[in-house]
C-alpha cells in the first residue's frame, strides 16, 4: 500500500522517562549517518506526531513532511502513538519535542480534548503548534489547522448516494467511527445533511462504530443486515471499513444492489472504486496538509509570524458513476492523486 517515493530516515529512541514503550522518535538532520532533512546545525527544527506510522494516510503524511524538510531546509523529527488513541505517547512526544528545541509542531490529536493541556504547555515555551487532519476540542488550542474539511467531505458523499437512489425508498446503515471524535462526527453529519436527513429520520435503519478498521466493518454490516436484511444505502467512516462492509455484503450475495459511499480516497479504496466495490469516495490529501505545515513552521521561525485559523487542503469526490449535479472526478484522476 505505501508508495515507493518515501524518504529514508535515521531512527532515534526518545529517552522519556515514560511513553519509551509506547512511542518511537524519528529525526532527519545532520548527522543522522542517511538522507538528511537538514542542510546543517542551524536549520529549523520541525516536529511531526502522527495516531500511529501503520495507517497508510499517516505514512503518506510524513512523506510529505520529509520531503517539504528537505526541500526548506529544515530538521524533522517525527514520533507516533502506539495505537490510535494513545494520549498519552503524543503528550510524551511534544515533552520530548520541545525539550529538543523544535520551533513547531504537526500534530493529528488521537483526543482532541485530552490533549490540550500539553499543547497549551508547548505554545508558552513559544512553540509554533499546528494540527493536521483532526482538529482540536477546542479548535482555538492550536495556532492553526490544516485538514480536509471533514463535513464537506460527508456531504459530497450523501449528495452523490441522494443522486444515485433516483428517489427511490433509502435504508441506510452508517458505519461510523467512534463516539466523541470529531472527524468522525463531521463526516457522518455532512453525510446527512447531504442526503438531506438527520439520525432520526426513519431511513437511517442501523448504526455501528467500526473505528475505521476494515475488519469490524464486516462484523458492524453483519449486525445491520441480520437487523435490516433491506439495506440498500451504507455509509462509512472510510475505506477499510468501507470494504469490510463489502466483504459481508459478498456473502449475502448483496455486493451488486448496495450502494457503498466512503471517505479518504486512498489508493486502496480509489480502486476498490474503479473495480466495483465503493460506489463513490471522497479523496483528501495528507501529503498536502503536512507539507504545508512544513512551511509554515519554516516561515515562523524566519520572521516570528505564526500560522493562523483554517486552511483547508481540498476534498474531491471519486466516482465512475457520476450523478446529475454532483461535481466528481473519475478514477483515473482518484488513482493518480490518491496516497497509501
Amino acid at each position: 500500500m505505501p508508495r515507493t517515493t518515501r524518504l529514508s530516515s535515521s531512527l532515534l529512541r526518545a529517552a522519556a522517562a515514560t511513553g519509551v514503550a509506547a512511542l518511537t522518535l524519528t529525526a532527519c538532520g545532520s548527522g543522522s549517518g542517511s538522507d538528511s532533512a537538514s542542510s546543517g546545525s542551524g536549520s529549523v527544527k520541525v516536529g511531526l506526531i502522527t495516531k500511529t506510522d501503520t495507517n497508510p494516510f499517516f505514512v503518506k503524511m510524513k512523506e510529505g513532511a520529509e520531503r517539504a524538510a528537505k526541500e526548506n531546509g529544515a530538521e524533522l523529527s517525527t514520533a507516533a502513538g502506539k495505537f490510535d488513541g494513545d494520549n498519552a505517547g503524543q503528550v510524551t512526544a511534544i515533552e520530548n519535542m520541545v525539550a529538543s528545541g523544535v520551533r513547531g509542531i504537526l500534530i493529528t490529536p488521537s483526543d482532541s480534548k485530552a490533549i490540550v493541556p500539553a499543547i497549551e504547555k508547548a505554545k508558552a515555551k513559544g512553540v509554533m503548534v499546528i494540527a493536521l487532519d483532526t482538529p482540536t476540542d477546542p479548535e482555538s488550542a492550536v495556532d492553526a489547522l490544516f485538514a480536509t474539511d471533514n463535513f464537506k467531505a460527508g456531504e459530497l458523499i450523501g449528495e452523490y448516494a441522494k443522486a444515485a437512489m433516483k428517489g427511490k425508498t433509502a435504508k441506510i446503515a452508517t458505519l461510523d467511527l467512534a463516539p466523541g471524535v470529531s472527524v468522525g462526527v463531521q463526516r457522518h453529519d455532512g453525510f446527512l445533511k447531504g442526503f438531506g436527513i438527520d439520525d432520526k429520520d426513519p431511513s437511517v435503519v442501523c448504526s455501528q462504530d467500526t473505528g475505521g478498521d476494515q475488519a469490524k466493518g464486516q462484523t458492524a454490516m453483519e449486525n445491520c443486515l441480520q437487523k435490516e436484511p433491506g439495506i440498500n444505502v451504507v455509509y462509512t467512516i472510510n475505506e477499510p471499513a468501507a470494504l469490510g462492509a463489502y466483504t459481508a455484503l459478498k456473502a449475502k450475495g448483496r455486493e451488486k444492489d448496495v450502494l457503498i459511499v466512503s471517505v479518504d480516497g486512498g489508493c486502496t479504496g480509489t480502486q476498490a472504486v474503479k473495480d466495483g466495490k465503493i460506489s463513490a469516495t471522497s479523496q483528501q490529501y495528507p501529503l498536502k496538509m503536512a507539507a504545508e505545515g512544513v512551511k509554515a513552521v519554516v516561515a515562523y521561525a524566519k520572521d516570528g509570524k505564526k500560522a493562523s485559523g483554517y486552511t483547508d487542503t481540498g476534498v474531491t469526490l471519486i466516482t465512475d458513476k457520476a450523478q446529475d449535479g454532483v461535481t466528481s472526478k473519475d478514477t483515473a484522476y482518484g488513482l493518480e492523486n490518491c496516497w497509501g
